[in-house]
Formats: structure tokens, sequence, C-alpha cells
């Protein structure tokens, strides 16, 4: 079979697999985060942070239920690390610089897992698990909590109430994460992944010296890191070390893990506005974006260009012959769109205009499916934006769902896309006018401003991975991009929930002749539209000095 055949056959079956999870899996999240119902252990929980899930919240103090939980989660992990070389379980590690405890506690509280560290050699069992691991639950579950928020915000007239913050929280772990991820664990364990609590074991000796290597609770970590679109690794490696992604068959589940629940959640949405077509309308324009970009990476990976790449069967450099080429870029098109951050290969490796692919999906926004939570209600700013462009063409009050789009919905909505591009040009910016900052890259020229590209689009749009030849253990990168990592997380939120509320606090208008049909393929086609326009005005200078210059020069 030829390697070009093999990954159009698993691109496929994971279209196929995600099909059939699509209507069960949305339809139980409508109805996790539609019922009165509280479970036994939930309400334990509620009662030991002092919450009351049944008292509903207005915008503001929804937002600072997400503000508190998330501030109290960064100090959390923050001490947790600075401590760690006190901890059982440590494995001898010590405890971790301030500005690193900074980055990887903003990092993993906010939904990124960047890492300027190699796991192997630096976090303990304790904060593994105890920290980096429940941070991959809770941080997903937050996304998901604001995403419906928003969705409530569509479905509700007459009232600013959007829900209880702590029972979403809650409800998000307990009833979704929880289940899914200790049967995905038990999936990966069978295919070879590995989960214990062993120290650091001597696996060879060599000339140069000796090879060492940790155990972990690795398979309950890396299925949550996939299914949160977390992405931290446990290993350096990330989903290239075969400890984490041992086969073939663990490389497609992983795929699928990433990209499920943001996908099922456009059901989800469908199901709470009331209309499935609504929901159908969002997935197409995810779906049709998602296997675009596929097709891209894909090609552009195997286009025989030299003898090089035509003795390997493509663009071989930096990928896993245990995946190869199709799985590779089906895994890093999926990483990129969402907020997942895992690499099964190193996109630094990849051909010029794979590496721009890698970086203009960050940069859409990772809406195509995008993050659990974030890739929804990041959509659905976009569908506002593509609804108020609509009426400006036709002269009519733009309307959503039965809500008017008016000026200070649109207001809200501006703010909320135009944060992420100004940390991202700013700060990379601020890096090539200072002098210590260029010194950490490792290439000169256009893939070398790739580099720091890629870091702040990862950071500011919360997805995590990174062009792998950029040294960002520095005091300049861990700071700014922690400080990128939380802005780019919560202040977007802070615009969303506002939205929210504006919407629920509407009336309804009914539909007229003169309505634009959002559940249309021509409502799907302009989203795109869009989506595309939008990106490509912003970042088009910036991709013209990296990705492009470098692979028009291949």
């Amino acid at each position: 079979m030829s390697p070009v055949l093999a990954g159009v056959l698993q691109l496929l079956a994971l279209i196929v697999a995600l099909g059939l999870s699509y209507r069960p899996l949305g339809d139980h999240m409508a109805r996790v985060y539609s019922s009165e119902k509280h479970y036994r252990p939930e309400k334990w929980i509620y009662k030991a942070i002092g919450a009351n899930p049944s008292v509903e919240m207005r915008w503001p103090a929804y937002l600072r239920g997400v503000l508190a939980f998330s501030v109290v989660s960064v100090l959390f992990l923050y001490l947790l690390q600075r401590v760690q070389g006190s901890l059982p379980g440590s494995l001898g590690f010590v405890s971790i610089d301030p500005d690193q405890a900074f980055n990887t506690a903003a990092s993993f509280v906010a939904n990124t897992n960047w890492q300027s560290y190699y796991g192997e050699q630096a976090m303990g069992h304790v904060v593994q698990t105890g920290g980096l691991a429940v941070q991959n639950f809770v941080s997903a579950a937050v996304g998901i909590a604001v995403a419906v928020a928003l969705v409530r915000g569509f479905a509700r007239s007459r009232t600013g109430e959007l829900g209880n913050f702590w029972a979403d929280l809650v409800r998000g772990v307990v009833r979704i994460l929880l289940p899914i991820s200790v049967i995905g664990a038990l999936v990966l364990v069978a295919c070879g992944a590995i989960q214990n609590f062993s120290g650091i074991h001597e696996v060879g000796r060599f000339a140069g010296g000796t090879q060492q290597w940790n155990g972990g609770a690795v398979a309950s970590q890396e299925v949550i890191k996939e299914l949160g679109t977390n992405g931290g690794g446990y290993f350096n490696a990330n989903s290239a070390h075969p400890f984490e992604n041992p086969n073939g068959l663990s490389n497609l589940f992983e795929i699928y893990l990433i990209l499920v629940i943001p996908f099922a959640l456009t059901r989800t949405f469908g199901r709470m506005v009331g209309s499935l077509k609504q929901g159908y309308a969002i997935l197409g324009t995810m779906a049709t974006i998602w296997v675009v970009f596929t097709g891209l990476m894909m090609w552009t990976e195997f286009a025989h260009n030299g003898p090089a790449f035509e003795l390997a069967g493509g663009a071989m450099e930096g990928k896993e012959t245990r995946f190869g080429i199709g799985a590779s870029a089906i895994f890093s098109v999926a990483t990129t769109l969402t907020s997942t951050g895992a690499v099964n290969s190193f996109h630094s490796s990849n051909t010029g205009f794979g590496g721009g692919i890698d970086l203009l999906g960050m940069q859409l926004g990772e809406i195509a499916p995008g993050g659990v939570g974030s890739g929804l209600y990041g959509m659905l700013i976009m569908a506002v934006i593509a609804v108020f462009i609509a009426g400006l063409m036709v002269g009519r009050t733009p309307e959503y769902l039965g809500k008017k789009i008016g000026t200070r919905e649109i207001k809200f909505a501006a703010c909320s896309i135009l944060i992420a591009p100004a940390l991202v040009l700013c700060f990379t910016a601020a890096s090539f006018v200072l002098d210590t900052p260029s010194h950490s890259m490792t290439n000169s020229g256009a893939h070398g401003f790739s580099e720091i590209l890629y870091a702040y689009t990862s950071g500011a749009n919360n997805n995590g991975s990174a062009f792998a030849g950029l040294n960002a253990d520095t005091q300049w990168f861990n700071s700014t991009l922690g400080i990128v990592m939380l802005l780019g997380r919560f202040l977007p939120m802070v615009f969303v929930l506002a939205l929210a509320g504006s919407l629920a606090e509407q009336t309804p208008v009914p539909e007229t002749a003169g309505t634009l049909r959002t559940e249309k393929p021509l409502f799907t086609g302009l989203l795109v539209g869009t989506i595309m326009i939008i990106t490509g005005l912003t970042y088009f200078p910036a991709l013209a000095l990296g990705p492009l210059a470098e692979g028009l020069a291949a």
C-alpha cells in the first residue's frame, strides 16, 4: 500500500469514527448542561467548595467564578512546582525556577500546556499527577462552561442569567471528561502506553554514557491531554514518544480524542438553541476548513521536491517512521486547528508551506473545530461578525438565532477576536527589537522568524505546540509567553460572557422574509469566507516574512 493511500484511508477511518460519535456525545453533553439534577459526588464537591449550584448567575458573576477559580489554580500549581524538591515522589528532581514555574502554571491553567522544560527530566510524579493532570481536566471544563454560557445567551430571552459556573465546571469534569478518560486510558494501555509510578531506570549503557528513563501515569495523562485539547506531554518528545503513543492504532485514537468533543459540541449547540440545523451549519464550517487544511498539509508534505524527498517518499525529516507522513500530517493539522498542542512530529521540520499551514491553523483562532469549548465560542463569535457583515451588505439590521446584533454586540465580538492578533504581533515584534530574545533562535532568516512568530501564535491562541527550534527556557520567553497565554485565554472570555449576557437580555426577533437563513449552506460559505479574509488581512504580512518566504525559496 502506498503511503498516500494509507494516509487517505486513515483520514476516512477518522471521519467515520467522528461521525458515529457525533450524535450520542453531542446529545449527552446537551443533557448534562440542561439537567437540574445533581449527582451525589457532585454535591460533595459543591459542599467542599461552598458553592450553591442552583443559583443562576448573570455574566459578571459567572466571569468572577471563572477568574477566581483560575487565579487559585495558577497559585496552587506555581507553589506545587516551587516546593517539588521537598515532596515525596519527586524522583530526585529539584524545585522549578520561579520564571519557569510561572510559565508552566499559566500554561496549564490557560489550557495551553506550552512546555519550556523536558518533562522526564524536570517534573516528578506529584507535580505531574496532582498538578498538571488535574489542570488538564479543569481547564478543559472551564472552556466548555464558557461555551455553554454563550449558547444559553442565544437560547434564553428577557433574562441576563447564564447558568451557574460551578455547576457547569463540576458537571463537565464528572459527567463528560472523567468517564471518557477512564475508557480512553484503558485503550491506550492496551495499545502499549505505560501507566505506573516507577522511578528512574537505566535502560542502556553506551560509549558516551548511559540512557535513563522514568515511568509515570502516562496513559491517564495522555488521554486527557488529547481529550481536553491540552497538549502537554509527559515526555519531551510528546506524542512522538513510544511510551505515550506506541503505534499507528494509538496514534489514530489520539487524533480522534482531540477532535471528538469540539465537533460534537456543535450538536450540543443545535440541541440547546432548539435547531439542529444551526448546529449542522457550524459543523459544516468547521469540517470544511479542517478537511481542506488536512488535504493541503498532506499534499505539501508528500510533494517530491528533490532527490532526498524522492528517496524518502516525501518530507520525512522530523517524522516518526512508525507513523509516516500521512498520519503525521493529519495529527499536525488536528492539533493546530484545535488548542491541543500535542505533536507526533516536529513542526519545525515541515516544509515551508507545511509550517505555514500549522501557523495559519492557529491564527484562525483555533475554531475548526477548535479547543473544547473555546472552539465553539470562537466560531460563534465569527458567526456574529459574518451576520453583521451580511446585514451591512443588504442594508438590514443583522440578526442571528432571533437576536439582533447591534452596536454593543458587535463591539464585544470584535474585541474578542482582536486580542490574539495584538498579542502575537506586538510580542513578536518586541522579540526582534530587543537584543536578547533573538539569541534564542536556532535558525536565522525566514525560518528563524517563524520560530518566534510560532511561539507567540501558539501562546496567544492557547495551543502549546512549538516549532522546536527556539530555546524558550529564558526569563524573557518564560515571562512574556506566560503573560500572553493568560491574556489570550481570559480576556476573550470577558467579551464572550458579556456578549452572552447582552443576548440573553433581548426579546426574540421574529423571522421575516428578509431574515438571513443561517442554517443554509450559503451561510456556511459566508462564514468560511469571513474567517479566511479576517485572518488573511491580519496575519499575511507576518506569514510572508516567515513560512511563505521559506516555502517560495525552497
